[in-house]
């Protein structure tokens, strides 16, 4: 990564020297990184990628990752600089009245630039998670229809739809009527009969023979359950969460397939 020497020299007004300005910059570019890594981008010695990289978490520019390898987090530029702003607020007058004046400049536009147009964040911890207990998966998804924004696809069991048409109906109710296409399929039953009537008026309800769990939300972000839900107690529910459209979007593709064989559920 290639940072040029004068924009660099503008980031001592950060407090930062050389050796910190090029090591911030490389993990603003990647987001999350191991000392290595970084050393290598920022041509920095990794004799002293360490220190450095210590001396920067101290000042609030970086987080580091627990795990093998240690990885570090780039904090945001607009956080640090609010960080930054702080301490020298404590220190001098001057000092501020420089941060004030790198506020209304070019530089913290060139970083945010630096920061967004980066290499996308893959550290799994930032992408997916874990979601334990079904009350908790429901509030999850629940979270996840509120903020769609285009589509919501739903693939559940007659159990499951019975019960996310209660808990889910309100969110869905609203999703819909923000101009989000909803679909459902389920593995159907004669018992949910009533319950697809109700919910036909928010979304598009057909029956699968797959027994699958899982809710996609705008092409992006993926939850699905790892467990049949008709053989696991709702405290032992699991489910994974990620957030990735290059996953995302292979199973919509998936689904998509499988939707044009679905029938109307009888």
């Amino acid at each position: 990564m290639i940072v040029q020497k004068d924009f660099l020299n503008k980031l001592k007004d950060f407090g930062l020297n050389t050796y910190e300005s090029k090591l911030w910059t490389a993990l603003l570019s990647r987001g999350v990184s191991t000392a290595g890594e970084l050393s290598d981008i920022a041509n920095v010695p990794r004799s002293r990628s360490y220190d450095v990289l210590e001396s920067l978490e101290r000042k609030g520019f970086i987080i580091m990752k627990l795990g093998k390898p240690i990885k570090y987090i780039a904090v945001p530029p607009e956080e640090v600089l609010e960080r930054v702003k702080k301490k020298i607020s404590e220190e001098t007058e001057k000092q501020l009245k420089t941060m004030e004046d790198l506020r209304q400049g070019e530089v913290i536009d060139e970083l945010k630039l630096l920061h967004t147009q980066g290499i996308e964040l893959v550290d799994p911890t930032d992408i997916s998670g874990c979601v334990k207990g079904r009350k908790n998966l429901y509030d999850h998804l629940e979270s996840a229809i509120k903020k769609a924004e285009s589509s919501i696809i739903l693939m559940t069991t007659a159990k499951g739809f019975i019960r996310k048409s209660e808990a889910l109906k309100s969110a869905l109710s609203k999703a819909k009527s923000r101009g989000v296409k909803i679909r459902i399929g389920v593995n159907a039953s004669k018992e949910i009969a009533k319950k697809v009537q109700e919910m036909s008026k928010i979304a598009d309800i057909r029956q699968s023979d797959i027994k699958a769990r899982f809710c996609l939300v705008d092409g992006k972000e993926v939850t699905f359950m790892l467990l049949n839900d008709e053989e696991v107690h709702s405290s032992y529910d699991v489910g994974v969460w990620v957030n990735s459209k290059f996953f995302a979007s292979a199973l919509e593709a998936l689904y998509e397939s499988e939707w044009k064989k679905m029938k109307a559920v009888e």
